[in-house]
């Protein structure tokens, strides 16, 4: 049976292969759907980099949840949000088949941690783990104390998860709301795009408000039912 290894964190539901709209990421999906087998010759190690909003985590998320079906041991550790956890959390993690490790550059800088990261970077290489690791940078730029880190990390094989363009965006919309059963329009796509945040966590939040709404309500998504709901 799967495992997903016990930390007070739970990958979300919506984070799937299934509802990342690719946009300029198509060869970064087709590596990534590969590279969870934990059994071909891809490379074990993976570092992706973006901007925030890119879909870094949905990916490492969306990643843990295909080999959580595989019934593949699995483990996601998201460090923006484990601001109290200390590096003592990366021991015994690479008997997992597949960890992936967000937020990277938040423990940067901390002698603690990079010591740690090295050490379970090398733990990892010799038990076969699959390592999968995301920061806002590509290594070379990101702020290393530990020279040799800095060297691993950058080791494997990089790929920058593409932002996607005002087209995509609203396809990537239109996905969601699919698979929610709703029907969203080319014009309230464009209305959300024009009054939200782009990033897309703050977009797919406001979709699920109106997922929630419009199915209590019985009502379609129109302009003025999305400005009442959403209080535009």
């Amino acid at each position: 049976m799967a495992t997903q290894l016990t930390l007070p964190v739970r990958l979300r539901d919506d984070a799937l292969f299934a509802n990342f709209y690719p946009g300029d990421n198509t060869q970064l999906l087709a590596v990534l759907t590969e590279f969870v087998q934990a059994e071909t010759t891809v490379d074990p190690y993976i570092y992706l980099w973006g901007h925030a909003g890119a879909g870094c985590s949905h990916l490492l998320q969306a990643c843990c949840q295909r080999a959580d079906q595989k019934g593949l041991r699995t483990m996601y550790l998201p460090l923006a949000e484990l601001t109290n956890a200390d590096a003592t959390i990366l021991e015994g993690l690479e008997h997992a088949d597949l960890i992936c490790i967000d937020d990277i550059q938040t423990v940067l800088g901390k002698p603690t941690w990079e010591e740690a990261l090295f050490n379970f970077y090398n733990r990892s290489k010799m038990s076969g783990a699959h390592l999968l690791l995301a920061g806002n940078n590509v290594p070379s730029q990101l702020n290393f104390l530990l020279p040799d880190l800095k060297s691993r990390l950058a080791s494997g094989l990089i790929f920058q998860v593409h932002v996607l363009n005002d087209v995509d965006q609203l396809a990537a919309l239109q996905l969601r709301a699919k698979i929610r059963g709703m029907e969203l329009s080319d014009e309230v796509g464009e209305f959300l795009l024009h009054r939200i945040a782009r990033d897309g966590a703050s977009l797919f939040t406001a979709l699920e408000k109106l997922d929630q709404v419009s199915l209590s309500a019985q009502r379609k998504l129109t302009i003025p039912f999305v400005k009442t709901v959403l209080r535009l």
